[in-house]
């Protein structure tokens, strides 16, 4: 069977040469007579994955070594959302800005470890939109960190700029936007990412960590959730998800060497997504429930504002080999996700059908 048009919100769509190298690497990695599966995490063959993977991931964030360290963990990054309050917070208060499903999860893990300041929150409008800078007003002195979530996956919003926090300590769940533009990462103190939408397939975590933070952490708790420990170890405490941070080293990989680098994925990013919210605004057949100053250019939320129809619009888009376009549970409706390895094949599919359905249906 051929490949069909993926649209996901993640696991998402992987570029296709690297599913392509993965298949031959699977039976025989780096020409080792074994698989990359297979592979001890402690061998040769396999550092030199790891390392290749953690110095792309850098060169990527624009970090280097001696200000950042890049860790490959488990547990999604909704493990984050616990791991972070209980390593920093410690009883002290941090600044959430809540602008989504999972922000508003992450702000309420993080308050049984101190106190939260929910600085901005558009829970009140349903997630449609996010904060414009500066908009959460001052800053709590003594706040350990302030936290964002840069792309709302389930509200279809994105943040598509850094917020100003002066010297606090800047902390981003990066999940569903990561590495999909160019990024300053000497701006944060920590980002985090789920690699299951822009960077690899679930099962790994990436974190980049400021060294200079490590020292100000909690040292009393258990050796998995120390980021120093973490940090120490390189990421093999226990046996790390070889075969994701493998993934996470091709996909880094086709970045560099095959796009052309962040600032090329971001125009390639934004001309998709464009094209799509172009189509949705045409003729006010569809309806977007995101602001337009706040719409996201990986997850595309979409609907007819009738779910029958919506479920007539999913049904024939299976039909014409598109998948993963429902909306989540929360909200219902269309999501078409733009991750990196996303092809204007699939967004001409994707918009082709759209105005068949209009003409038939509107």
């Amino acid at each position: 069977m051929s490949r069909i048009h993926n649209f996901s919100a993640g696991p998402g769509v992987l570029p296709e040469v690297v599913l392509k190298q993965a298949q031959q690497d699977l039976w025989d990695v780096s020409e080792s007579g074994i698989g990359v599966c297979e592979h001890s995490h402690r061998g040769k063959v396999f550092d030199a994955i790891h390392q290749s993977a953690k110095a792309r991931i850098k060169r990527l964030l624009r970090v280097d070594d001696a200000t950042h360290e890049v860790l490959f963990l488990q547990g999604g990054a909704r493990s984050q959302f616990y791991m972070l309050p209980m390593n920093l917070l410690r009883g002290g208060r941090a600044t959430y800005l809540d602008t989504g499903h999972w922000a508003h999860l992450a702000l309420q893990d993080a308050k049984r470890y101190g106190t939260v300041d929910v600085g901005w929150s558009s829970k009140p409008s349903r997630y449609d939109h996010v904060p414009a800078q500066g908009e959460w007003g001052a800053i709590p002195e003594g706040t350990a960190y302030f936290h964002y979530t840069s792309n709302n996956t389930i509200f279809g919003t994105e943040m598509s700029y850094v917020p100003d926090v002066g010297d606090v300590p800047l902390i981003c769940d990066m999940s569903s936007n990561f590495l999909s533009r160019p990024v300053d990462g000497s701006k944060f103190a920590m980002i985090y990412a789920g690699a299951q939408k822009n960077i690899g397939p679930s099962g790994v975590t990436v974190v980049a960590v400021r060294r200079d933070l490590l020292g100000r952490m909690e040292t009393e708790l258990p050796a998995m959730l120390r980021y120093a420990k973490q940090v120490e170890k390189d990421s093999m405490l226990n046996t790390p998800c070889t075969f994701g941070i493998y993934a996470i080293d091709q996909v880094a990989r086709w970045l560099e060497e095959d796009v052309g680098g962040l600032e090329v994925m971001d125009r390639r990013n934004e001309a998709q997504a464009s094209r799509l919210y172009a189509e949705i605004d045409r003729s006010g057949f569809w309806r977007s429930k995101v602001r337009t100053d706040s719409r996201s250019r990986m997850n595309v939320i979409f609907t007819t504002d009738d779910p029958d129809r919506d479920a007539a619009f999913l049904k024939g888009a299976s039909e014409r080999q598109m998948s993963g376009l429902k909306g989540h549970r929360e909200l219902g409706g269309l999501r078409a996700s733009l991750y990196n390895a996303q092809t204007d094949a699939a967004v001409d599919a994707l918009i082709e059908w759209m105005r068949e359905f209009e003409r038939t249906q509107g």
